[in-house]
């Protein structure tokens, strides 16, 4: 995805974004809040639908300083946030379990951001196909030139909406665990174990032509 250029290293913090529990574990950095956003395929958008919070797993993209996601049309949560509801985007990658001495010291490490905002709808029909364009090569780099391009009415029945990156936070947790200091002699085990995301090898749709011998489809880079 495009940086922007000329911009400050660091977010502006928020009374929304300032992070009060483990802030040193807290981060505004705009490298670092991109780089987990773009190695994420799913975040999880929060918003408030008739009078009760509500939230959906989805696929987001970024563009410079914005995110973007997509859905239905007729999507209710999507459509209380294209009606001008705020929203809460929230990404978070496992890294793995942190195993203390004492159950208390029990963690994980981790990558998080979180992203306040209001969301924008996409209208026009070049961009709602350039973005359709952008989500299948984030999810398979050369998929776009291989497959079907959505149809017009495809395209009228999703919602794309972006989101500024302006009230955002990152928070990471590294390392060992961190225990008591009587509990360090304590007889058990201690340490992390890693945890990593692993793509396996293709498997054909039933259904595929058995003399197709084109590409195959590839795993996010």
């Amino acid at each position: 995805m495009p940086d922007t250029i000329d911009l400050p290293d660091q977010y502006e913090v928020y009374p929304s974004t300032k992070i009060v529990r483990g802030p040193k574990r807290a981060s505004y950095d705009r490298k670092l809040v991109h780089g987990i956003i773009d190695d994420a395929l799913i975040c999880h958008v929060g918003t408030v639908v008739n009078g009760r919070p509500s939230m959906i797993p989805t696929a987001h993209w970024r563009v410079g300083e914005r995110i973007y996601i997509h859905s239905a049309s007729k999507n209710r949560i999507l459509a209380a946030i294209a009606n001008g509801e705020e929203a809460c985007l929230c990404i978070t990658h496992l890294d793995g379990l942190v195993m203390a001495r004492s159950a208390f010291h029990h963690s994980a490490n981790y990558r998080s951001v979180v992203i306040y905002g209001r969301g924008e709808i996409v209208a026009d029909p070049e961009g709602k196909m350039e973005h359709s364009r952008l989500f299948v090569e984030k999810l398979s780099k050369g998929r776009w030139d291989q497959i079907r391009h959505p149809s017009e009415q495809e395209l009228k029945a999703t919602m794309f909406l972006g989101f500024d990156l302006n009230e955002v936070s990152a928070k990471v947790r590294t390392g060992d665990p961190v225990d008591d200091e009587e509990d360090y002699s304590l007889p058990v085990w201690a340490g992390v174990l890693p945890c990593k995301n692993i793509w396996g090898e293709p498997v054909a749709d039933t259904r595929l032509d058995p003399a197709y011998s084109g590409p195959v489809a590839k795993a996010p880079e």
